[in-house]
């Protein structure tokens, strides 16, 4: 059963991430899972560059990456609590050690850092520094884009990743700590790895198509659940929860990606906006599915609403929980 220190472990991982964020002077576990498959794919690229082999080799880094992040993350708290009790330390040092791991997966704080990095230097009218700011967040290319379309892309990014980086990390977290001798650490960091492979290696172009396969299916599996119970709530916030549903059941399944368009498609519609359209890639122009009415253009206030339809989002979800365990606890 889920005891109190840790659902305190996940408030406070939860107040860490909103105040403070990923420090950027400290090495973060993103960063060693992000070397971890660099190597692994240039190994087999220079040596073993066959489609077969790629797509087997697929399957290990997807294991191995994401396997190998709960089992480490799960020994470095089973090693905190033996050093407490064999020293008698504070056991403060293990909730300590668990709630800064935790508050590494969650992405709330980065998020909101990366789109105010790229709104303060429009609103300073600096689109050059806007445009580079932006290149630093998104894969598309943006030399020549324009006040609106930066917008649209900041947009689009909050929107994607309110899902994969915020949400549900929170799913997992809340999942592990129901699972009996589990917790919310190993669990989370496991879908950390496997959202962090699928931005690395998760593509359907060459070079990673073969090698990322497996990556990609899994975190469109595994984000399947969080992202329409994220979707349902941004529809019920929105006070038009009929009209968001319907925008997003007409739009959304026309997105190549399972999850990332009902994400998109569920703020568009809550904001009375429209996303989606012409984006450049290294030259080429992909033409991406509309999602919602473009009732209200794309501003610099509609991205502060996305982030703080967010937040609520987040704070409502773990409100509920920990409203629950008390009244659980309460009524044993």
């Amino acid at each position: 059963m889920m005891d109190f220190n840790s659902l305190m472990i996940l408030l406070i991982a939860a107040g860490l991430d909103y105040l403070i964020g990923d420090p950027q002077s400290w090495l973060h576990p993103v960063q060693v899972m992000g070397w971890v498959i660099t190597h692994y794919t240039q190994i087999f690229f220079k040596y073993l560059n066959q489609p077969r082999i790629l797509r087997v080799a697929g399957v290990f880094l997807t294991l191995i990456v994401v396997l190998g992040s709960a089992l480490i993350t799960a020994l470095i708290g089973y090693g905190v609590q033996v050093l407490v009790v064999q020293f008698s330390w504070n056991p403060i040092l293990s909730i300590a050690v668990e709630s800064i791991l935790l508050a590494s997966c969650f992405a709330g704080r980065s998020l909101r850092d990366a789109a105010e990095d790229v709104l303060d230097w429009i609103e300073q009218k600096d689109l050059v520094t806007a445009r580079q700011r932006l290149s630093r967040y998104v894969g598309r290319d943006t030399e020549t884009l324009s006040e609106s379309e930066i917008l649209r892309a900041v947009l689009e990014t909050v929107t994607e990743n309110a899902t994969d980086g915020v949400m549900a990390p929170l799913f997992y977290a809340l999942i592990g700590l129901l699972i009996p001798g589990v917790g919310s650490v190993p669990l989370t960091f496991a879908y950390k790895a496997a959202s962090t492979l699928d931005s690395m290696v998760g593509y359907r172009e060459a070079p990673y198509k073969d090698i990322g396969w497996f990556s990609a299916k899994l975190e469109d599996v595994l984000t399947w659940l969080p992202c329409r119970l994220t979707v349902i709530m941004i529809a019920i916030l929105s006070g038009k929860p009929k009209s968001v549903l319907t925008i997003c059941q007409r739009d959304a399944s026309f997105d190549p990606s399972p999850n990332a368009g009902w994400s998109e498609c569920a703020y568009a519609a809550a904001l009375g906006v429209q996303l989606g359209g012409r984006n450049s890639y290294r030259g080429v122009i992909k033409q991406k599915p509309l999602l919602g009415d473009p009732q209200h253009p794309i501003t610099s206030t509609t991205i502060e609403q996305a982030l703080q339809l967010t937040r609520y989002i987040f704070l409502i979800t773990l409100g509920l929980f920990t409203g629950g365990f008390i009244l659980g606890h309460t009524l044993d």
